[in-house]
């Protein structure tokens, strides 16, 4: 296909990609919360229960659910923020991050929260990309991304008091595991420059 001209349409701007990226994110998690209180919070039951087989699919959901409105509106600003500046690095390569935060965090609560808890939310990712974001510019030692890293500690690093313990409702593990998988991700990616690669007794929000 050819636009106005004859000439072949370009590919999508990184920061069109990365806002297109960021946003269809967000708009999943809203959707599914707006799905989940049509069901009388069913689909909260999809969060971790540690140390329980049928807690294991918590580790693939649980960043995707939110026990309540309150719980998604105080991650959504991080989520924007911090997953649009990832994201501008290319979004295989924040893809490729959230995985590697997905997965590491989930194992984390999996192993070691709380006996008959449930955990779900997603600032397990918003504490990965935090630090990843904090450090890969010690791996890649580029100045570009050890710039954002220090304006990133400015704006946001008070979070990182998230990864001790707080409020009995909220999964500082998650935090903590989260923050583990972003401080992997910049290890295992920043060594490549090309790779692009609601609270409730028994329930934890992150």
């Amino acid at each position: 296909m050819r636009g106005a001209g004859g000439r072949a349409p370009g590919p999508m701007p990184r920061w069109k990609s990365a806002g297109v990226a960021v946003v269809g994110f967000v708009a999943v998690l809203y959707l599914l919360e707006l799905i989940d209180s049509i069901m009388g919070g069913r689909l909260d039951s999809l969060g971790i229960e540690p140390r329980t087989i049928d807690g294991l699919w918590g580790i693939v959901f649980a960043p995707l659910l939110h026990f309540g409105w309150p719980h998604l509106f105080a991650n959504t600003l991080p989520l924007l923020v911090l997953g649009y500046v990832l994201a501008l690095s290319g979004v295989g390569r924040a893809a490729a991050v959230t995985a590697i935060v997905w997965v590491i965090g989930g194992a984390g609560v999996w192993l070691f929260g709380g006996a008959g808890t449930e955990v779900a939310g997603a600032s397990v990712i918003v504490f990965g990309w935090l630090v990843y974001l904090l450090a890969r510019g010690v791996f890649t030692r580029h100045w570009a991304d050890i710039v954002v890293g220090v304006l990133i500690l400015v704006a946001y690093g008070s979070l990182l008091w998230g990864v001790l313990p707080s409020s009995p409702h909220v999964s500082w593990l998650g935090h903590l595991f989260g923050a583990v998988g972003g401080f992997a991700a910049a290890w295992l990616l920043g060594r490549d420059p090309s790779g692009d690669g609601r609270a409730a007794q028994g329930k934890i929000g992150e």
